[in-house]
């Protein structure tokens, strides 16, 4: 995943109207005027959401006749969540070396 996607990515996710957006697309797909009835915001605010989602790859448009059919795209997700995979062993790491500060701190011990 190239840096300017990731950025994409994370800036669609980081809305919570944007997030309840895709939750709602992983439950099934749906036309925009549905989706937007979901929300206490208008039609327009709506559509600037889905046009967000669907620039960072999140979202697929299918236009049919006079309907617009939203689907879930969810490899950006995965994409990014592999990002996020590849630094939680530095997370882990630090929690493991401060439990063992504090486990032997409360121990009356001086840590190594």
């Amino acid at each position: 995943m190239t840096r300017a996607t990731l950025d994409r990515v994370f800036s669609a996710v980081s809305d919570p109207t944007r997030r309840a957006i895709l939750a709602r697309l992983a439950d099934s797909d749906a036309r925009v005027t549905d989706l937007a009835g979901d929300f206490p915001i208008s039609l327009n605010s709506t559509s600037k959401h889905i046009r967000v989602l669907e620039g960072a790859g999140l979202v697929r448009r299918d236009v049919r006749g006079r309907e617009h059919i939203l689907s879930l795209e969810a490899e950006p997700l995965a994409e990014a969540a592999e990002w996020i995979e590849h630094y939680r062993r530095f997370w882990s790491d630090q929690l493991a070396s401060l439990d063992r500060f504090v486990t032997t701190r409360e121990a009356g011990k001086e840590p190594k």
